[in-house]
């Protein structure tokens, strides 16, 4: 994605209109839930009159083919041609599946990102990275393809609950970890409640341009933005499947930073006051997730599938020090365990 395709504003429907002025699309859409249809499409609504509004249902659980479906059935019946644009209003699983639909429909039409949670402003709308989970693994179908355009506005933080703010700090952590250790006490050293949120966006969204433009489809340096993200993605999809204890997707992550830095500490020889660090500040934020015994076997299985694995090795990404992240480093079922179970024991 080039610099000027992504616009942190504070008047988001200048920006909006500005394009919408600059392009000539034969039709527009909008890709929303219930909760971004009620919140924040009325943002925006007086500049999109004519567009269709697709509104499905809110929640990583309805990330999947079924939903594609929909939404691919819902621009065929409005006549959408290759000159037609998607506008996914949302975070993270809107951004993802929205993103992907549009590069798949009739083999790609335009699509701008407008994300709304900490976590899409942060991360998840940039980069090309777009899929829908499938058979209950995270992100298993997908492409890369980015969006002619990302709108950033933190206007769209006042609407959300607190904890959709803290899945989002996930990211903003793992960023300063993965590559900025200079910014890393700015975060660790102050309260959530005290967080300087226009600071964390510009600072994530400058880290991750950084290294996606010298690696856009993953073959070596982006794997780092993956840290947390193994054993994170094991657990978000695990707790999936469990009515009633579904995570978001930074709370699992934050978790695997945790156990991930454990790892690092075996692997890579972090220090040991650096991964304390890394494990009372995000224990502090973040509620521990309860992780038995009985949970180990299946959630080792589902990081089998993890896409960084090559010829059935696990590969993780894992921090030689905080700020300083590298890549496939092979890790065996046993030290997983063992990473798990130093998560299960913290008090």
């Amino acid at each position: 994605m080039s610099p000027d395709r992504v616009v942190i504003t504070n008047d988001i429907r200048h920006i909006l209109g500005q394009y919408l002025q600059e392009h000539s699309f034969s039709g527009i859409a909008v890709l929303v839930d219930e909760n971004t249809r009620q919140h924040c499409l009325p943002h925006i609504n007086e500049l999109l009159e004519n567009a269709v509004v697709i509104e499905i249902p809110s929640g990583e659980v309805n990330k999947n083919l079924d939903t594609c479906k929909l939404i691919w059935q819902l621009l065929t019946e409005a006549c959408f041609d290759r000159q037609g644009l998607l506008i996914n209003l949302g975070g993270g699983v809107i951004g993802d599946m929205g993103g992907f639909c549009a590069a798949t429909f009739k083999r790609g039409i335009s699509f701008i990102n407008i994300p709304t949670t900490l976590l899409a402003q942060v991360d998840a709308s940039i980069g090309g990275k777009l899929g829908i989970d499938f058979s209950g693994y995270k992100n298993h179908i997908g492409v890369f393809s980015t969006p002619d355009h990302v709108m950033s506005d933190p206007v769209f933080l006042d609407t959300l609950p607190e904890k959709e703010l803290r899945s989002g700090f996930a990211e903003v952590i793992k960023h300063a970890l993965i590559s900025d250790a200079e910014y890393w006490p700015g975060i660790a050293q102050h309260e959530f409640s005290a967080q300087d949120w226009p600071s964390h966006i510009q600072h994530s969204i400058k880290i991750k341009k950084q290294i996606v433009a010298g690696d856009p489809t993953e073959k070596g340096l982006r794997k780092i933005l993956n840290f947390g993200h193994t054993l994170g993605h094991a657990i978000e999809s695990y707790f999936l499947t469990h009515p009633g204890n579904h995570l978001l997707h930074g709370e699992a992550v934050a978790a695997g930073m945790i156990m991930e830095s454990y790892l690092s500490a075996d692997k890579l020889g972090i220090p040991g006051n650096e991964v304390s660090e890394i494990e009372n500040f995000i224990i502090s934020v973040f509620d521990k997730i309860p992780i038995s015994e009985k949970d180990l076997e299946p959630l080792i299985d589902l990081s089998i599938q993890d896409k960084k694995n090559e010829k059935g090795i696990i590969n993780f990404s894992l921090l030689k020090r905080i700020g300083q992240a590298t890549y496939n480093i092979p890790v065996s079922r046993l030290e997983m365990k063992e990473a798990l179970r130093r998560y299960m024991s913290i008090r």
